[in-house]
């Protein structure tokens, strides 16, 4: 498939967001972090921004822009619509969270309950913007349920590591925040190996011989192409990238998303000051570059059946 540069800043920049405020939410709700003013605008204005650019960027990838409204009438059988419809109530509870911690600053009472349903409401929309994908049986490497999975691990590893250096810079970091940075990108780790290993060991679910229903008289091969200039479906379905970048790539996202940020992450644990804010820094720059990287090559290894007819001998 072809990496539309649009979907990946909204999947990753809204699954950054909302893992920093379903941490912030729980957190808040639990006590574990203060009630202050300016830290609460700050976590919340990052949370909040990231979620609106990516969701507000995903309009750019449809044809007409200007009927994105109406994407959430159809939530009974479409996980876009779901997501858009989640997205929206979403802003509710947020905002309540908000205006508590913000104007009021507190997290008890019933602005507890807004924290709650916050965190809830962030967790299902990330889901529902993996199902989008997990949904489509026409590309095997995504119909599989390693794909939500995913979705939601690396939306809890970014916001830990942005809510943990959010949380340095205003000097309320705790063992709690960086010990749920360094856990959720143990946990990302292995739920993004599981799935590597799932499609690398996948068998075919569709060949040319079964598209075309001549598997009985042998091989099937294109003999010519149906046209002599590339299609749309070719530019958007047909996008390969070769196996040795493949593997430099996933080489390059173990490195940026998981490695680094959880070295630098320790690195908190064991120092204070200027040298811990500097880390988590570093941290959050890495995780969000990697995860950039990560989603791009989601894209770019997912093989759909359309190409069977243009080539392909198998997906």
């Amino acid at each position: 498939m072809h990496p539309a540069y649009s979907i990946i800043f909204f999947t990753t920049a809204s699954g950054l967001g909302y893992g920093l405020l379903t941490i912030a939410s729980v957190f808040l709700l639990l006590g574990l972090i203060p009630a202050e003013r300016w830290y609460g605008v700050t976590v919340m204005v990052l949370g909040g921004g990231l979620v609106a650019a990516g969701l507000l960027s995903s309009t750019f990838h449809l044809g007409h822009p200007e009927r994105a409204w109406r994407a959430v009438s159809q939530w009974r059988s479409s996980w876009l619509s779901r997501e858009g419809v989640m997205a929206i109530l979403t802003y509710i509870p947020v905002g309540l969270v908000a205006l508590g911690w913000v104007i009021f600053e507190t997290g008890s009472g019933l602005w507890g309950i807004a924290a709650l349903f916050s965190a809830l409401g962030s967790v299902v929309t990330v889901y529902c913007t993996g199902m989008i994908y997990a949904s489509i049986r026409a590309i095997p490497r995504w119909y599989s349920p390693w794909v939500p999975i995913n979705y939601l691990a690396l939306a809890l590893a970014t916001g830990a590591v942005w809510f943990d250096m959010v949380s340095r810079l205003f000097d309320v970091a705790s063992v709690f925040s960086a010990g749920l940075a360094a856990v959720s990108l143990i946990l990302a780790w292995g739920c993004k190996s599981a799935y590597w290993r799932s499609i690398d060991t996948a068998v075919p679910v569709a060949t040319a011989e079964s598209a075309t229903g001549l598997g009985a008289l042998g091989t099937v091969r294109v003999l010519e192409q149906p046209h002599t200039s590339s299609n749309y479906l070719q530019k958007e379905m047909g996008f390969k990238v070769a196996r040795k970048h493949a593997q430099k790539l996933r080489k390059l996202t173990r490195l940026l998303v998981f490695m680094v940020p959880f070295v630098l992450v320790l690195v908190t644990l064991g120092t204070d000051g200027t040298l811990a804010r500097i880390a988590a820094v570093l941290a959050s720059l890495s995780v969000a570059v990697g995860v950039v990287v990560e989603r791009w090559l989601f894209f770019a290894e997912a093989q759909h059946a359309v190409t069977l007819y243009y080539g392909n001998s198998s997906v």
